[in-house]
């Protein structure tokens, strides 16, 4: 029996068809707790590769024989070893591509609509880490917000609609992921832009990005006035395109917030997080789609993937925004985090231009979930 092959994309097709699959996570138990792969309807087994060195005749009988049956690890190497063994005792079984590793740089292109005057807005949907990235295309010009460091991908989407990226912007300084957006702009020679309050210590040229600015993409505007948006960062920037979407970066997300301590000034921050959330955005039009630069769960994605929700529906129903007492907000807000991102401080100095880690480094610094949310 021939072990199959299962690609992050296939993975990705059946998280958004919400399919069932069976998988064996062959990883450490801390590694799999930490971060595994999340499906609506999938079923998980954790057994350590280590364990399964003398055999596979133990866990046979844990295994459904009326469901697809993945396994994974870490670069697949261990998860090809047991499923060879697994179909050795007859076991129909598929392993992950690349594994996590793979599942972590998989980019999910979506189309999320239409523009005036024939333009279109992409999300892509990082789906193994939770980030969020955009391109908005008009006119042949491309301009891309919050880019990951698979910068090809991004380029050759561009090329393939025969679109010239003129403009890349990062919302806020990341601290989950390494930005993409500058190698991006030096390939393409396009314009970079960075909130200068977040740009204190990097390294490199850049445009400031500001409030009160328009920048024209093709026949598109996106603008930035009014909409200086402080709390995750100081610096956090929103953007509102078409006058009909809202790019709200890592302020705001579909069923949480912001956090506001990756920088070490939750406290100073929590202020400022309140003021955007609950005057600056409420100033908005309802009617806006809340475009978030990461989702946090996997109920957060729509019918064909992507990740959005009207601004009206998230002030009814996201609870980030709905804590009127405003000491109760910063006890929420100071007090219920979560465990910072792997490596974020060396994420942050990456981003500044201050190091410069090989691909393999920024790989390991970028393990894990992405913890940019209040729970």
């Amino acid at each position: 029996m021939t072990v199959q092959i299962m690609t992050s994309k296939e993975v990705t097709k059946k998280v958004v068809n919400k399919e069932s699959l069976f998988i064996l996570d062959v990883r450490n138990p801390s590694d799999f707790q930490d971060w595994k792969i999340e499906g609506t309807n999938f079923q998980y087994l954790n057994i350590p590769y280590f364990d399964l060195l003398d055999g596979v005749d133990e866990i046979l009988p844990k295994l459904p024989e009326d469901k697809e049956i993945l396994v994974v690890c870490a670069k697949e190497g261990s998860s090809i070893f047991v499923a060879e063994m697994l179909s050795e005792a007859g076991v129909t079984v598929s392993y992950l591509q690349g594994g996590m590793k793979a599942w972590s740089e998989h980019l999910e292109p979506v189309k999320v609509g239409d523009l005036r005057d024939g333009g279109e807005i992409y999300q892509f949907v990082r789906i193994g880490k939770g980030c969020l990235s955009y391109l908005v295309v008009s006119n042949g010009d491309a301009a891309i917000i919050d880019a990951t460091r698979m910068t090809d991908i991004y380029v050759d989407f561009a090329k393939s609609i025969d679109a010239k990226i003129t403009h890349v912007f990062d919302t806020h300084l990341h601290a989950d992921h390494i930005s993409g957006g500058r190698k991006i702009a030096e390939i393409t020679v396009a314009t970079y832009w960075l909130p200068p309050k977040d740009a204190t210590e990097v390294t490199f040229e850049y445009s400031a990005l500001e409030g009160g600015q328009d920048v024209k993409v093709g026949k598109t505007t996106i603008n930035i006035h009014a909409l200086y948006s402080p709390g995750h960062t100081i610096g956090s920037t929103s953007f509102v395109i078409d006058e009909k979407y809202l790019l709200s970066g890592d302020i705001l997300f579909i069923d949480s917030i912001g956090r506001p301590d990756l920088a070490g000034l939750a406290q100073d921050w929590v202020s400022d997080l309140r003021e955007t959330l609950y005057n600056r955005y409420r100033e908005l039009s309802n009617d806006l789609i809340v475009l978030p630069a990461h989702f946090m769960i996997i109920e957060e994605l729509n019918e064909d993937g992507s990740v959005s929700e009207k601004l009206g529906t998230l002030f009814s129903n996201n609870h980030g925004l709905n804590i009127q007492d405003e000491a109760e907000f910063r006890r929420m807000v100071t007090e219920n985090l979560p465990p910072q991102p792997n490596a974020y401080q060396e994420i942050r100095e990456t981003n500044m231009g201050k190091v410069s880690p090989d691909e393999e480094q920024q790989r390991e610094m970028e393990i894990g979930p992405n913890r940019c949310a209040v729970r």
